[in-house]
C-alpha cells in the first residue's frame, strides 16, 4: 500500500485521512500547529465512532485504521510519502506557499495532488518542484460518504500521474471523472451559480429558505435543498469558490451575493460553525 501524506486536517483533510487509513494505507497527517491538529483528529475520530455506532465499521477495524495514522506538525515527516495530498483552505497564496515547503522535503517521484475545488492548477504547479507529477484530486464533502472524486489534469500532468491518481482514489472506493485545468472544473462551475441564485432568491424575498429548499427537493427531486446544501458545504468555502470563478470569468452568475458575504463576515459559516442560514447548534 502506498504511504500517503495529507497536509491539512480540517473538514476535507480529515475526511481524506479517514478513507486512506480505512483502506489500508499508512498515512501521515500534517497540520499548522498542535491545536489545529488536535481539533482535526477529534473530528476524524468522531466520524469513525459514528461509523461504529451505525454498524458500518467494526471497533476492530476502527482501531486498526487509527493504528496506521501518524500525526505531525513537521513537514519533514512527509519525506517518505509516496503520495502527498494538500487539503488546506481555498486560498491561492496559502496553497502556493505550502507547496513550496512540501517541495523541499518530498521524495523524488512522489505523486502530488491538491484538493482545490476551484483554483487552477497552473497557479500552483510551479511551486511543487515537479509539475509533471502534480494533479488535482477534488474530493466531495463529506469525503467518507460521497463517492465522486474529480481528477484534474494540469498543463504538465503526465498520463502516468493521472493513472496513478485514478487508481488511488478508486482504491478508496470512489468513482472518478476527469476535467481539464479550468477554474471550478466541472462540479463547481455548475453548482456555484445554483447556490448563489438560491441566496439571491432569499435575499430578494421571493421565498423563505424553507420553501426554496422544499421547492428543489419536491419539484426537482434533489436530496437536499440549496440553502441546506450551502450550510453543509460551508458558506466561507462557497464564497471563496465564487470569488475565484468571478475573478476568472467575470460573469454575473458567479458573483457572490451580498447576503452570502455578510453571513461569512458575521461568522455564520454553516454547519461546521453551528450556524449558517439554519441553526445547527442543537442538531
Amino acid at each position: 500500500m502506498k504511504k500517503i501524506g495529507v497536509v491539512g486536517c480540517g473538514l476535507m483533510g480529515a475526511g481524506i485521512v479517514e478513507v486512506a487509513i480505512r483502506t489500508g494505507h499508512p498515512t501521515v497527517v500534517r497540520e499548522f500547529n498542535q491545536e489545529c491538529l488536535d481539533r482535526g483528529l477529534g473530528r476524524l475520530k468522531a466520524s469513525m465512532e459514528r461509523g461504529v455506532s451505525k454498524g458500518k465499521l467494526s471497533a476492530e477495524d476502527r482501531d486498526a485504521a487509527l493504528g496506521r495514522l501518524t500525526s505531525t506538525v513537521d513537514f519533514k515527516d512527509l519525506a517518505d510519502c509516496d503520495v502527498i495530498i494538500e487539503a488546506i483552505t481555498e486560498n491561492r497564496e496559502l496553497k502556493a506557499q505550502l507547496w513550496q515547503e512540501i517541495a523541499k522535503v518530498k521524495k523524488p517521484g512522489a505523486l502530488l495532488a491538491t484538493n482545490t475545488s476551484s483554483i487552477p492548477l497552473s497557479s500552483l504547479a510551479p511551486h511543487t518542484g515537479d509539475p509533471s507529477r502534480f494533479i488535482g484530486l477534488h474530493f466531495m464533502n463529506p469525503v467518507p460518504v460521497m463517492k465522486l472524486v474529480e481528477i484534474v489534469r494540469g498543463i504538465e500532468s503526465t498520463d502516468e500521474a493521472i493513472s496513478e491518481g485514478r487508481a488511488l482514489v478508486e482504491g478508496f472506493g470512489k468513482n472518478t471523472i476527469l476535467a481539464k485545468d479550468t477554474p471550478g472544473f466541472v462540479i463547481n462551475v455548475l453548482l456555484v451559480p445554483y447556490l448563489c441564485e438560491a441566496v439571491r432568491l432569499l435575499e430578494s424575498g421571493v421565498a423563505t429558505k424553507e420553501d426554496i429548499d422544499a421547492g428543489m427537493m419536491g419539484g426537482c427531486n434533489m436530496p437536499m435543498g440549496p440553502i441546506t446544501l450551502l450550510d453543509f458545504v460551508g458558506l466561507d468555502t462557497t464564497l471563496a469558490i465564487a470569488e475565484v470563478l468571478y475573478d476568472e470569468f467575470r460573469e454575473a452568475k458567479f458573483a457572490p451575493p451580498p447576503l452570502l458575504r455578510r453571513m461569512v463576515e458575521s461568522g455564520f459559516m454553516g454547519k461546521k460553525s453551528g450556524r449558517g442560514f439554519y441553526d445547527w447548534s442543537k442538531k
